[in-house]
């Protein structure tokens, strides 16, 4: 719709464009994720954008509402506005191309809040911000490629710089140039010219400037895209030659041979030099490398076929919090001409909710789409829905590992059915039941087949944790105070002691008096050197028969995870 133009950048025009260009997104999500086929062809490209435009709005819309309900009743300054949509960007970025993205708008920022409490600034202040949006992007990739949003961004700014007059002007050179930069990407990029597409990247650049012209002419502009007979052609789409489709964008991601397995993102809290040896580790391990933010706040994105070595990487860097890793697939990230067509579903995958990262890289490399909850940090239904949309797949089996996560693990998965995804949810209560469940996943058997075989390996495994008492309670074992060493079996406090080991060993020895034929260990951070040898000597000397297997969970908030199955 309409509305009136404005020829200045202020905190209202910072608004406009964020709704504008999240509602062009959302038009254009289904194509940009078709012709998606690097680095990886798995297909999100435009739903990447969309969530990443999505939380920046959300960002700015917060700023408003602060600001119309203090004392004033006003509205923010154009430096609020614009902090706070790079900051949401950052915050909510999702794959390469919304990492990038984010790094876009921040250094639109960066120039923008320069003024301090400036009300708005014109066409010279827009020129200035989308130079350094796109040298910050090219520097914040590790190997910057040629035909991709990249491109797209430097050629928009160079158009843009190139433009005397107000913001409606440079809005317009901007767009003229991503368009005609966009045409060109087949030419620059083999793994595009093959597929016959444009970068799709590229083309959701597009459609966030065109956004920008429609926030000041009051109109958004035609698609613009080179042509043979003149120097530009007014089109309302791409045209076929570029369009693409599903069997098209079949082709190789990370050239002939494939490329690494599993895509990794996460927010960290850290330090610029940190940082810089971070970069260096994740450019060993693998490809695909952006890493965005400053100020101690920074968003990482990477392709690995080592998930936990990556995020290992930025435990030692920092605070890694936030941390997604998808496994792209053989059949999806990886497929090629004449196997499976891109963005086939799956018939069936996992979903687990995990405590810690070296649980997360023990589930994705067993084919699973892993959610990590830090302690004091569980996700809400929304990060469980997108999970099972990542997971793309006919099929869902949904872990909860968590009884506290039941009821929010059930509203993702009616919300899932909603969307046509057939979703069980297992309801287990702890890590190491999703990983018996696990062990005995078979997607080649029938659905319900498989469910109930998980349920049953999940339910036939006793649980317990071992943890520090944080304060002062009553407990079925007797009163505890902050520091105790407590073992909870089945969720309830069987055991209270002082030393870590001990304790682990009482509550092994209760859970086995039971029975049981496999022991399954799960170490934190905290848990003391020696512990998993010392139960692994007792489980062979007092119990026959007995196997134990160890695994080391990261940073999960209980010194340990026992299994009983």
């Amino acid at each position: 719709m309409a509305h009136a133009p404005q020829t200045f950048l202020d905190a209202l025009a910072v608004r406009t464009w964020c709704g504008l260009a999240l509602a062009a997104l959302g038009r254009a999500r289904e194509e940009i994720d078709a012709i998606n086929v690097y680095p990886v062809a798995d297909g999100d490209t435009g739903t990447n954008l969309y969530l990443t435009v999505e939380s920046a709005a959300t960002a700015v819309e917060a700023v408003f509402a602060g600001h119309e309900a203090g004392a004033d009743g006003g509205t923010p300054s154009l430096a609020d506005a614009v902090r706070a949509m790079a900051h949401g960007a950052l915050i909510g970025a999702r794959g390469n191309s919304g990492t990038i993205l984010a790094q876009l708008l921040r250094g639109m920022a960066q120039v923008l809040a320069a003024e301090g409490g400036a009300a708005h600034t014109g066409g010279e202040g827009l020129r200035l911000a989308l130079r350094r949006a796109a040298d910050s992007a090219r520097l914040a990739v590790a190997h910057p490629v040629e035909g991709t949003v990249l491109s797209v961004a430097s050629a928009a700014a160079d158009a843009a710089g190139g433009a005397e007059g107000d913001c409606v002007t440079v809005a317009r050179a901007a767009h003229r140039g991503a368009c005609e930069a966009l045409a060109a990407t087949p030419a620059q990029l083999a793994v595009l010219a093959r597929a016959g597409v444009v970068d799709a990247g590229g083309r959701g650049l597009v459609a966030v400037l065109a956004a920008l012209v429609e926030t000041f002419a009051g109109e958004a502009p035609a698609l613009l895209t080179a042509a043979p007979d003149g120097p530009h052609a007014r089109v309302d789409a791409l045209p076929d030659s570029l369009a693409g489709s599903t069997e098209s964008c079949a082709d190789g991601a990370d050239g002939e041979d494939g490329g690494p397995a599993f895509e990794v993102i996460y927010l960290l809290e850290a330090e610029d030099a940190a940082v810089a040896r971070l970069r260096r580790r994740l450019d060993a391990l693998g490809d695909s490398l952006v890493v965005v933010g400053g100020d101690g706040l920074w968003n990482v994105h990477v392709h690995v076929d080592d998930a936990g070595a990556a995020v290992e990487a930025g435990v030692e860097a920092g605070r890694p919090y936030r941390i997604r890793i998808t496994h792209f697939g053989a059949g999806d990230a990886h497929a090629r001409v004449g196997e499976r067509p891109l963005r086939e579903r799956a018939q069936r995958a996992v979903v687990a909710v995990v405590p810690g990262e070296g649980l997360a890289g023990l589930y994705t490399e067993a084919g699973a789409t892993a959610v990590l909850a830090r302690p004091g940090e569980p996700p809400a239904s929304g990060e469980l829905v997108e999970a099972v949309r990542r997971a793309h797949a006919r099929e869902v089996v949904l872990l909860p590992n968590d009884a506290e996560l039941r009821h929010t693990a059930a509203a993702a998965a009616e919300q899932a059915r909603a969307e046509g995804i057939r979703v069980a949810l297992i309801p287990t209560r702890s890590a190491v039941q999703g990983i018996a469940a696990l062990a005995v996943h078979e997607p080649g058997r029938r659905f319900d087949e498989d469910v109930v075989s998980m349920t049953s390996a999940a339910g036939a495994t006793r649980h317990a944790e071992v943890v520090v008492a944080e304060r002062q309670s009553w407990t079925m074992a007797g009163i505890c105070q902050a520091g105790d060493i407590l073992g909870l079996v089945d969720g309830d406090v069987a055991v209270i002691g002082a030393d870590v080991t001990e304790t682990a060993v009482s509550v092994l020895n209760r859970m086995l008096s039971a029975g049981g034929e496999l022991v399954t260990l799960v170490l934190g951070d905290g848990a003391p050197e020696g512990i998993a040898e010392h139960l692994e000597a007792r489980v062979r000397e007092a119990y026959l028969a007995v196997d134990t297997v160890v695994y080391r969970g990261g940073r999960q908030g209980a010194l340990l995870l026992i299994g009983v199955e």
